[in-house]
């Protein structure tokens, strides 16, 4: 039983549990992450909107996951990041705790794991980004052991800091798959990071670092791109691209790396090593008629509504929209989704646009961070009146204090 949960907080047996059975609700959101609360805050957020909003999701816990970086460099509890799901399903939504596992679009219902029939007027899909641990050969069953680790779950988050603060010397690993990810800077930021670290506790002398990137560059934004060169420069940390993580050996401690562009296979020892999994869409958005020939939600890149079924609209990680697939860049896609989906309920026009709007808060270090912020267009779309491709201590104040309360107390309220 989840405890600490205020009155009008929805209990969990308070959750929607009927089975077997056929619901009909206005608007159906599947997804309680960042995406589905924002969302379900905003649509359900006045004294007066009488809209029948229901969230679909069957996970008992939320997270924050923007501080997993700093979980595992030492400087974030882990416990801080994770919050009931109770708790942050907004008063006036209903939350049916279960997993969708089929879309039927064309009848206007989806189908739940635990056999019920679930009929909306409108559907938004905001279900995440599924992440592929099988996808690299030894890493699932390996994983928080001979030196193997990960930021990228609750679970193996600790096992990052566990690594990297008994770190003696030797080499040490970070990789980046080919597959688009959650915040695509987030490889890196542990690596730089790491050598901090490293040079904190006087063993950097006695370790390589190595950056091994899937795809071709550091960062695909020139202006930002351009200071993290010279951040790894000025850092000696060896950097190799199109080379794909595919598999690692506990019992010799090698990963194997393919080519991208050749498909020839090269091994690296290492003595510790941070992987970040690929990742792709959930099977049951991949293999419904909402996908798009690579398996996302296929929707307008400005207005989130779906390019065949206009009663359904997607926004967040499992989306196809053309951008980074970040907190951030949620903060500015719910509102687009909320005013749009209200002027279709009403039979207005659709006027809300979302410009690809997203941000990667660049961790260089302990107290640095380049505060990214661009476009689709890879042009800046910068917040402050100052050059953010510059290292700042302001920023990583920006990162590690306000951006979890703005997320807390502000997105997931339907505030911001």
């Amino acid at each position: 039983m989840i405890s600490h949960i205020s009155e009008n907080i929805q209990k969990p047996d308070q959750a929607i549990n009927d089975s077997d059975q056929v619901i009909h609700h206005q608007v159906v959101i599947v997804g309680g992450g960042t995406a589905g609360i924002s969302v379900a805050a905003q649509l359900t957020r006045g004294w007066s909107n009488q809209l029948d909003v229901v969230i679909v999701d069957p996970s008992d816990s939320h997270y924050y996951q923007p501080a997993w970086t700093l979980v595992g460099g030492g400087t974030f509890r882990r416990e801080k990041t994770r919050r009931d799901e109770a708790s942050v399903i907004p008063r006036k939504a209903k939350w049916i705790r279960d997993a969708v596992i089929k879309f039927e679009p064309q009848q206007n219902c989806l189908r739940t794991r635990d056999g019920k029939t679930i009929q909306y007027d409108y559907l938004v899909v905001c279900a995440g980004i599924q992440i592929q641990w099988d996808d690299v050969k030894g890493l699932k069953e390996n994983l928080g052991h001979a030196g193997i680790c990960s930021n990228y779950s609750f679970e193996s988050v600790g096992s990052t800091w566990d690594n990297i603060s008994h770190f003696k010397g030797g080499t040490a690993i970070f990789t980046q798959p080919v597959t688009g990810i959650k915040c695509g800077g987030a490889p890196q930021k542990i690596c730089y990071l790491a050598d901090d670290y490293f040079r904190q506790q006087g063993v950097r002398e006695k370790t390589d670092i190595i950056f091994v990137s899937g795809t071709s560059s550091l960062f695909a934004v020139e202006k930002y791109r351009k200071v993290l060169e010279q951040v790894v420069q000025r850092k000696n940390i060896e950097t190799r691209f199109n080379q794909n993580l595919v598999a690692v050996s506990a019992d010799t401690k090698e990963a194997i790396f393919r080519d991208t562009e050749t498909g020839e296979e090269s091994s690296i020892s290492y003595d510790m090593i941070h992987v970040t999994p690929p990742m792709g869409p959930p099977a049951f958005i991949s293999e419904s008629s909402l996908a798009d020939e690579k398996g996302w939600v296929d929707v307008d890149q400005y207005t989130l509504q779906h390019v065949r079924f206009p009663n359904v609209f997607a926004l967040g990680d499992s989306s196809n929209l053309p951008t980074s697939k970040t907190a951030a860049a949620i903060r500015k896609q719910a509102p687009v989704v909320t005013r749009n989906l209200k002027s279709l309920i009403a039979g207005k026009p659709l006027t809300a646009r979302y410009n690809g709007y997203t941000s990667c808060p660049l961790v260089t270090g302990y107290g640095k961070l380049v505060l990214a912020e661009f476009d689709y267009d890879k042009l800046p779309d910068e917040t402050f009146p100052f050059n953010q491709a510059k290292e700042r201590w302001s920023m990583w104040l920006l990162k590690k204090y306000l951006l979890p309360l703005l997320y807390w107390r502000g997105m997931l309220k339907g505030r911001v």
